[in-house]
């Protein structure tokens, strides 16, 4: 069994110290690896990530992050990567990173990802160079995913963006801004290579669980929708080495989380 420990959306700022270091006290016990996924700071300044690097640095399981908007905001995100990976924390941008979990090889691919909607109200590579520019760059995002997973020759391979693939996480956020909150590209990424599950966070006010067209579940771990410092999936069966949309993986029922104060 492979537990995967994941959380989102910590935005930590100065004066953040503490407030999540306390929680990963005994995490070896019920996760094999930790997953962030995205929007670690407040506004993307490296003296808020230097906060973040001393908390995530108490966790004594392999620590796998990709950055957020918010990490972007201050065009310092270079910056905020260098921190985190120098306190050894895994930092994902389009690559992937293979740890040994037991006897199994555990593949995670990572990026930030991109909005761009959801079919029906998407945006595409037409009109205005502004509009084309932001529907490529989702299509860029998405197809880079899909490479990084396609690489992966492990037991269990998990995606990890910020931004969400599936319109079934975003329940309870205004339709109106999907568009901003993920994109349909990256769930055809994951569907077409045979992932164990997909973790995001970006949607505050969304839904925890969802899946793609293809059946693999994909989990919204934004702090403030699970309501935890994070949750545990745990997954009881390794990936087939197949690819395709028809597969079905399995995500053992048990659930456990770490409550915050």
């Amino acid at each position: 069994m492979i537990r995967i420990a994941a959380t989102a959306d910590i935005h930590f700022n100065r004066n953040s110290l503490n407030r999540l270091r306390p929680y990963l006290h005994g995490l070896e016990e019920r996760a094999d690896v930790l997953l962030v996924a995205g929007d670690l700071t407040v506004a993307g300044l490296p003296e808020e990530a230097m906060v973040v690097a001393r908390e995530l640095s108490g966790a004594r399981v392999p620590v796998v992050a990709v950055l957020g908007n918010h990490d972007y905001h201050q065009n310092k995100q270079r910056e905020i990567e260098t921190i985190l990976r120098d306190s050894g924390v895994i930092v994902l941008e389009g690559n992937n990173v293979v740890l040994k979990v037991g006897k199994h090889s555990v593949g995670i691919a990572g990026m930030k990802g991109f909005g761009g909607g959801f079919f029906g109200a998407c945006v595409t590579e037409f009109g205005e160079p502004e509009l084309k520019a932001f529907a490529r760059h989702s299509r860029i995002q998405a197809s880079i995913l899909r490479q990084s997973l396609l690489s992966l020759d492990t037991d269990f391979r998990f995606a990890l963006t910020h931004y969400a693939p599936v319109e079934g996480t975003l329940l309870g956020e205004l339709r109106e801004i999907y568009p901003f909150l993920g994109s349909y590209l990256l769930a055809e990424a994951i569907d077409a290579c045979g992932v164990q599950a997909g973790f995001h966070g970006h949607a505050h006010s969304g839904t925890e669980k969802g899946q793609t067209k293809g059946g693999v579940p994909i989990r919204n771990v934004a702090q403030m929708v699970i309501g935890h410092a994070y949750n545990v999936y745990s997954f009881e069966l390794p990936v087939p080495h197949v690819t395709g949309s028809d597969f079905r993986p399995l995500e053992s029922p048990t659930q456990n989380a770490a409550s915050m104060l």
